[in-house]
């Protein structure tokens, strides 16, 4: 009885093809050598030597080092065959999703529950995730993603940047993921076209240029979208805004007021947009206009538009300016645009002076003050005169909140009334906050209280 125990030829082990049954023990003796040597680099045992380093200098657990490491080491012939039969699974049954589990365990390559979980683990990275930075884009906190080099990889967490141990290998491992993450976002990234921002299946916020845009290599940056909805009460807690302004913000939901948010990248403007909107009245039809999607309310009757580019032969293309305009046909009872950055402030002030109260929008501004000269120059863009955009922009937007990122913490920290000043449209500072000590108030506080405040 011949008995083959090991598909591949080692050096050190032989295979062993007997025309006399071995005895139990020898066979047992066999299948741990086999076992030794077929183990995948991928494995716990093999990885442990690798592993030991992230530990010590991450503060990580053994198994939380090992998922950092697993994508970067599971090797391209196990990739290979699970693809292959991926593609077979595919094939053979159309309507059902691949199993990857199944795929790594059938490449009979792994031995052992842990092995196969890490493998499974690492092969989903590296054929529908992000690779190697996948285990940063899962950790509670991370933001962003950042990748400049093969050797130089970034996170920003709790409002932090700090480098961590990710190694690519090279500069083309980089551009890989850079065109696969493209692909999974519905994007096309190569040297004709360079530049790539979307959106991935899961929501992180993609963008990627190759050279020769960067003259160093492919860059990716990587924006996690949050899932959880905060509350209003949740922000006051932690901080990014004063319990004297939670009525307020409350009554401002409540009576409709068209609101304008504004702020710096990254300083929490979608984060305050989605939880005033979940303190709407219930059924209330939200229908949100984005570029990428990224607004999740709490909401039981929310209708989501994602803005599409034109494809290589420029056409196709839907604008924020297209949506806004299809959405005000869809009877909504409040229009919110995720982030106004171009022509589209002319539909959506339109909006704001035709009845659809209750309308909001982000806007890119450093301060309250400065609101006024970026609605200009996005005026501009749709051919609207400076005198057109103040007295559309006065009537139509009731409050703004400026919202400021500092040492890592973001805030709530003016809250404006537009108005028109000797012709020129002006921010009047209701309210402001520092942080630590209680709100200050100013002359316009008195009138906005009057009217949203019972």
């Amino acid at each position: 009885m011949s008995i083959l125990l090991q598909t591949t030829r080692h050096p050190a082990t032989p295979s062993v093809v007997g025309s006399v049954e071995p005895s139990r023990a020898e066979c047992g003796a066999r299948r741990r050598r086999a076992q030794r040597v077929s183990k995948p680099r991928g494995s716990q045992d093999l990885l442990s030597a690798e592993i030991e380093p992230a530990v010590a200098a991450t503060g990580l657990d053994k198994s939380q080092a090992l998922r950092t490491q697993g994508a970067s080491t599971i090797t391209p012939q196990i990739l290979e065959e699970v693809r292959a039969t991926l593609s077979n699974q595919t094939l053979a049954n159309p309507t059902k999703t691949p199993d990857i589990a199944t795929a790594v365990a059938k490449s009979n390559r792994v031995f052992g529950s842990d092995s196969l979980r890490e493998l499974t683990l690492a092969a989903r990275a590296e054929i529908t995730g992000a690779g190697p930075l996948q285990f940063w884009l899962e950790q509670p906190g991370v933001t962003d993603v950042l990748v400049n080099g093969p050797n130089s990889v970034w996170v920003e967490a709790d409002g932090a940047l700090r480098q961590v141990d990710v190694a690519f290998g090279s500069q083309s491992a980089v551009r890989s993921l850079a065109v696969r993450l493209a692909a999974l976002a519905g994007q096309r990234l190569d040297d004709a076209i360079p530049i790539c921002d979307g959106s991935l299946p899961d929501g992180t916020r993609l963008h990627a240029v190759l050279p020769p845009i960067c003259q160093s290599g492919a860059v990716i940056s990587l924006r996690v979208l949050r899932q959880k909805v905060f509350t209003l009460s949740e922000l006051v807690s932690r901080n990014m805004i004063p319990e004297a302004w939670e009525p307020l913000l409350r009554n401002l939901v409540s009576k409709k007021a068209n609101i304008l948010i504004s702020g710096g990248t990254g300083t929490g403007k979608t984060t305050l947009l989605s939880a005033l909107l979940s303190v709407g009245a219930p059924g209330e039809r939200l229908v949100t206009v984005e570029e990428a999607q990224e607004l999740s309310p709490e909401v039981s009757h929310h209708v989501s538009l994602v803005a599409r580019r034109a494809n290589v032969e420029g056409a196709g293309e839907i604008s924020l300016a297209d949506l806004v305009r299809t959405a005000l046909r869809m009877r909504p009872d409040r229009l919110v645009l995720g982030e106004c950055r171009g022509p589209e402030v002319r539909e959506v002030l339109q909006a704001m002076n035709t009845g659809h109260d209750g309308s909001m929008a982000t806007l890119h501004a450093n301060n309250a003050a400065s609101v006024p000269a970026r609605l200009e120059a996005l005026g501009a863009l749709a051919g609207m005169p400076r005198e057109a955009l103040a007295a559309h922009a006065a009537t139509a937007v009731d409050v703004i909140l400026q919202v400021k990122r500092e040492n890592g913490s973001r805030r709530l920290c003016e809250i404006g009334i537009p108005t028109i000043r000797d012709g020129t449209l002006v921010v009047e500072i209701a309210a402001e906050w520092h942080g630590t000590a209680p709100p200050t108030t100013n002359p316009p506080w008195q009138a906005l209280t009057e009217k949203y405040l019972d």
